[in-house]
């Protein structure tokens, strides 16, 4: 949003989309780059909330923005930047790529670089982790989130299924965890224990398997869940702190303040491209 709004080339090692189930206000308006105004209903187990645009859709029209005014040189190419203190060389596993030097930079923080600031890293840095399940039996339900009192297994979001092609109605889930350094390599934090714990909320919260007949009693009989771990994803939550110097800045604006200066910019420049993409009718 800094380099949309403020028309600055844009560099990094490793894109960092927003997390997928991370939305914006339902009344916020991003008409201004050709977003229309959305609303979704997610369903809980005794009520529903309402959401906006998912701010990773944002993130992908800035960058596509970005990439046709030719301020994103190295698009995903660069595996690995360093600063000597006068200019940043861009290699890939290959080679060189790229090399630039600047007057100024605002820094936001990159893991695949080196030598532009010196970094303090917290004492006891925590993380953010997306563990994806997938659901093999009782993936189909009415349910698009739960949400728990624990950091481990906070949020549980439903999904339909990526893995399977059509509109069958199975969804698969991402359970979100806020978890320390040492209980990432704690077994009791594994990404077994979150799919064992995620089955637990589900159970915990009346849902259950598909229907296996009945009972002798007469009453409805279920499978249990069957799932499997595909992936964990691991963020760093804090962004080192460092100090500024007169050439290397922070950014002194709010995400709010950003999507302010991002609403008051207008699609006037990409007009002559006619592109629905960009302008939806």
């Amino acid at each position: 949003m800094f380099a949309y709004a403020h028309g600055f080339p844009l560099f990094f090692t490793h894109p960092l989309p927003p997390f997928r189930f991370d939305y914006f206000s339902p009344e916020l308006e991003l008409s201004s780059v050709g977003i229309p105004a959305e609303r979704r209903k997610m369903n809980t187990v005794d009520s529903s909330m309402e959401v906006g645009v998912p701010k990773a859709i944002l993130w992908e029209r800035l960058i596509f923005l970005l990439s046709l005014d030719g301020r994103l040189p190295l698009s995903n190419l660069c595996d690995i930047m360093r600063y000597d203190g006068e200019k940043v060389t861009c290699t890939n596993e290959y080679a060189k790529i790229h090399e630039f030097s600047f007057d100024k930079c605002y820094y936001f923080g990159d893991s695949g670089i080196s030598g532009l600031v010196p970094e303090i890293r917290p004492a006891s840095p925590s993380y953010i982790c997306y563990d994806y399940i997938a659901f093999h039996k009782g993936g189909k339900h009415e349910i698009d989130y739960l949400s728990t009192d624990d950091d481990f297994v906070s949020q549980i979001w439903f999904y339909s299924s990526d893995r399977i092609d059509g509109n069958t109605g199975v969804k698969d889930a991402c359970v979100v965890s806020i978890l320390s350094e040492e209980q990432l390599y704690d077994p009791d934090f594994s990404e077994t224990m979150a799919r064992f714990k995620m089955e637990k909320v589900l159970y915990d919260n009346g849902m259950k398997g598909p229907q296996n007949g009945y009972t002798s009693a007469g009453k409805p009989r279920h499978y249990r869940f069957k799932t499997s771990h595909t992936r964990r994803q691991k963020i760093r939550r804090v962004t080192p702190q460092w100090e500024e110097s007169p050439a290397i800045c922070k950014s002194p604006f709010t995400e709010e303040e950003l999507l302010a200066l991002v609403m008051e910019k207008d699609l006037a420049t990409y007009k002559v491209l006619k592109c629905d993409y960009i302008l939806p009718a």
